[in-house]
């Protein structure tokens, strides 16, 4: 299953944490030209570096489907980043 929602929460010293939810499939759209692209130079690259395109293809979306319930949590000094896939 594709990711539905990305949360982004910022915590910084001596402020109100940040909280940022981005829906993930609105932004697929605005970014498809963009994707299409992509996925032709990978085409274009698979074909340069004698790789199955259509293995190459179902590796890719095994791993944009394994994404929901990933965590990030960086911190440095007194900020700290926490991005959650859903």
């Amino acid at each position: 299953m594709m990711p539905q929602l990305l949360t982004v929460r910022i915590k910084r010293p001596d402020r109100r944490p940040i909280r940022i939810w981005v829906p993930v499939l609105p932004v697929v759209l605005v970014f498809s030209p963009i994707v299409v692209l992509a996925v032709l130079m990978a085409a274009v690259a698979c074909l340069v570096y004698r790789v199955s395109a259509v293995r190459a293809l179902g590796t890719s979306w095994r791993i944009v489907s394994a994404l929901p319930g990933t965590r990030f949590d960086i911190e440095q000094g007194g900020t700290a980043v926490l991005v959650a896939i859903r």
